[in-house]
C-alpha cells in the first residue's frame, strides 16, 4: 500500500511548491478573465461611441423638423448592428418596435457613458450621449448585445484554464525533479553516515550545498572529537598498564615472600600504593575531559566562587580574592563554552597549586576578552626560578622533592588547556610567586 510521510520534507516541499504555483496559476487565470472581459468591453464601447457620434453629425448637420429627424435617425440605425433609443425633449424614438421602459432609466444619467445593462435576461452593453439640437436637450443611446461576446469569451477562457491546469502539471513535475535532485545530498549523506557505523568510512567527504557545509563541517569535527577521546582513553589505559606493572609487581612479591613485613617495608609499601592512587586519580581526571564539543557551558564567576570558598576551607591561614571584569553572575550572555567540570578542574587545580605554596594571599582574576575567557591565578609564594619554569607541567616532575605531590596536576591543567584550544602561561608574579595566564576561546 502506498504510503505518504506527512513528515518528510520532499512531501513538505511538495506541496508548499505546489499549493502556492496552484495559487498563481489560478490568481493569474482569474486575471485573465478579468482583463479579457474589460478589454472586449472597452473594444465594443470604442465602436459604440464611433457610431453614436456618427449619428450626432447627421442630426445637427439636418435642418428638418424634430419629428423627420428622429425619423431619419431611425432610418440611419437600420445600417448597423445595434438598437438605439433617443429622446429630444419629451419624445422618445427607438429602433425596437416599442419602446422598452426599462431602458429609459438610462437615459437619466448625467454626461455620457458606457454602460453595462441586463436586458431580458441578456447582458447589454449600452453608451449614452447627451447633446443639443436647437436648444433642445437630446439623450442618445446606442446598445449592443453582450451575450454572444461573453459566451466566446467563456470558451477562450475555459481553454486557458485547461491550459493553465497542463502548465500546473508540468510545474508539479519539474518541481519533484528538482527537489529529488536538491535531495540527493542529503541520501549521500544518510549512505556515508551508514559507512561510517560499518567502519568503512573515517570522515564524512560530501559535495553539498553551501547550507550543508557548516553540518558537514560539524559532523567531521564531532568525529574528529571521538577519535580523539578513544586516543585519549586507549592513552590513558596504556599509562596505567605501564605506571601500574612495576609497582604492583613489587607488591606481589613482597606479599608472597616469606621475608615478615617490617615498619620500614611496610612504609616502602604505603608509598608505592600511593602512588598507585595518585596514578590513578590522574588518569581518571584526564579520563573525565569532556572537550569544546561537548554542548556544554558554564557560569565561570559562580564556578570561580564556589572553588574560592571550598580552598579558603581547606587553607585557612590563606586569603583567596577573586576579581572579575566583563562577567556577572546569572546572564546568558555571559555563560562561556567549557563544560563545568572541565572549568573546575583547571580553575581547581590552579587554586590548589597556588594555596600550597602561597604565603599569605591568593589573587584569582578573570575577565572577558572579546572571544577569550582571560584566568590569572598569582601567589605570593617563593615562586619558581627562571630557568625552571619550562619544566612545570611535565609529567612527573617536582620542583621540591620534599613536598607531598607526584607532579601530576599541572601536567593534566595542559591537557585541558591545550584540549580547548587554550594557551598555558607561567611567569613570576609582583609579589615574587609564581603568575599562571589561561586564554580560553569561548566559542568553537
Amino acid at each position: 500500500m502506498f504510503h505518504i510521510d506527512r513528515r518528510s520534507l520532499r512531501f513538505r516541499l511538495l506541496t508548499r511548491l505546489g499549493g502556492a504555483s496552484l495559487a498563481v496559476v489560478l490568481f493569474a487565470w482569474y486575471l485573465h478573465g478579468f482583463f479579457l472581459h474589460e478589454l472586449a468591453k472597452d473594444f465594443l464601447g470604442e465602436r459604440l461611441k464611433d457610431e453614436a457620434s456618427h449619428i450626432v453629425t447627421l442630426l445637427k448637420k439636418d435642418e428638418r423638423p424634430v419629428a423627420q429627424l428622429m425619423a431619419a435617425a431611425r432610418e440611419e440605425s437600420l445600417s448597423f448592428h445595434h438598437f438605439y433609443v433617443l429622446r429630444v425633449g419629451e419624445k422618445v424614438s427607438t429602433s425596437l418596435p416599442a419602446v422598452p421602459s426599462e431602458m429609459l432609466p438610462l437615459l437619466e444619467g448625467k454626461g455620457n457613458a458606457l454602460i453595462m445593462h441586463q436586458f431580458q435576461q441578456q447582458p447589454l452593453l449600452a453608451y449614452r450621449h447627451v447633446f443639443d439640437i436647437r436648444g433642445k436637450a437630446v439623450q442618445l443611446l446606442i446598445a449592443e448585445n453582450f451575450s454572444p461576446v461573453e459566451q466566446g469569451l467563456t470558451r477562450v477562457h475555459w481553454w486557458i484554464a485547461a491550459s493553465a491546469i497542463l502548465l500546473w502539471g508540468i510545474l508539479i513535475s519539474l518541481n519533484l525533479l528538482a527537489v529529488r535532485r536538491g535531495l540527493k545530498p542529503l541520501s549521500v549523506l544518510r549512505h556515508q553516515l551508514g559507512e561510517l557505523q560499518s567502519g568503512y568510512r573515517k570522515r564524512i567527504v560530501l559535495d553539498a550545498p553551501s547550507e550543508l557545509d557548516a553540518l558537514v563541517s560539524q559532523l567531521n569535527k564531532l568525529l574528529d572529537e571521538f577519535d580523539r577521546r578513544l586516543t585519549r582513553s586507549r592513552e590513558s589505559v596504556a599509562n596505567l598498564s605501564h605506571a601500574l606493572k612495576t609497582p604492583l609487581a613489587a607488591l606481589t612479591q613482597v606479599l608472597r615472600g616469606t621475608r615478615p613485613i617490617n615498619e620500614v617495608r611496610r612504609g616502602k609499601m604505603l608509598v608505592r600504593v600511593e602512588a598507585i592512587h595518585a596514578q590513578l586519580a590522574a588518569e581518571l581526571r584526564r579520563a573525565r575531559i569532556a572537550g569544546p564539543r561537548a554542548g556544554q557551558s558554564t557560569h565561570p564567576i559562580e564556578e570561580a566562587g564556589r572553588l574560592i570558598e571550598m580552598f579558603q576551607g581547606i587553607y585557612p591561614q590563606r586569603c583567596f580574592q577573586l576579581e572579575c571584569s566583563g562577567l556577572a553572575a546569572g546572564h546568558a550572555e555571559y555563560l562561556v563554552n567549557i563544560e563545568t567540570q572541565d572549568f573546575t578542574e583547571i580553575l581547581g587545580i590552579l587554586l590548589d597549586n597556588a594555596g600550597k605554596w602561597s604565603t599569605h594571599q591568593v589573587q584569582c582574576q578573570m575577565r572577558m576578552d572579546k572571544d577569550q575567557l582571560l584566568v590569572r591565578v598569582e601567589d605570593d609564594g617563593p615562586g619558581v626560578p627562571q630557568k625552571d619554569l619550562t619544566h612545570l607541567g611535565v609529567r612527573g616532575w617536582r620542583r621540591d622533592e620534599t613536598q607531598p605531590g607526584y607532579g601530576l596536576g599541572l601536567s593534566i591543567l595542559g591537557h585541558l588547556v591545550e584540549h580547548y584550544a587554550g594557551c598555558l602561561t607561567y611567569s613570576s608574579g609582583q609579589s615574587g610567586g609564581l603568575r599562571v595566564d589561561i586564554r580560553l576561546p569561548t566559542r568553537n
